[in-house]
């Protein structure tokens, strides 16, 4: 049987302003441990400290910009666009226009604190 999820939860978010996490499936809403997905809002300047995830990363942004930065530079997903993030490279996400950015990104497995493995 389907199961309705009627309202997503709040998940605390890193980075230097505040950002908007809602986690509709994973470890904290559904105790799901093979996908999460999560809708953000990121304000303009926002960024994070880099991370090299054990987790495939897909990211569909819907409106602004989100800038990935990655070993040899970085790539801005604008509205419309997607980008995947395979588990073990190093990347670091930021909304560099002042607009922010509106994103759903989903984790294959599950987003895990432990398993981000965050810049110092």
């Amino acid at each position: 049987m389907p199961t309705l999820i009627p309202a997503p939860m709040r998940v605390t978010a890193v980075g230097n302003k505040p950002k908007l996490i809602h986690e509709f499936v994973g470890r904290a809403t559904t105790k799901t441990s093979d996908v999460s997905v999560a809708h953000m809002n990121s304000p303009g300047g926002w960024e994070e400290p880099g991370q090299t995830p054990e987790f495939k990363e897909l990211t569909l942004v819907l409106a602004g910009v989100l800038r990935v930065e990655h070993k040899n530079g970085h790539i801005d997903v604008r509205g419309g666009q997607a980008i995947v993030c395979e588990p073990g490279e190093w990347v670091r996400y930021s909304t560099p226009e002042p607009e922010g950015a509106e994103y759903v990104a989903i984790c294959l497995p599950a987003f895990s604190p432990g398993t981000v493995h965050r810049d110092d």
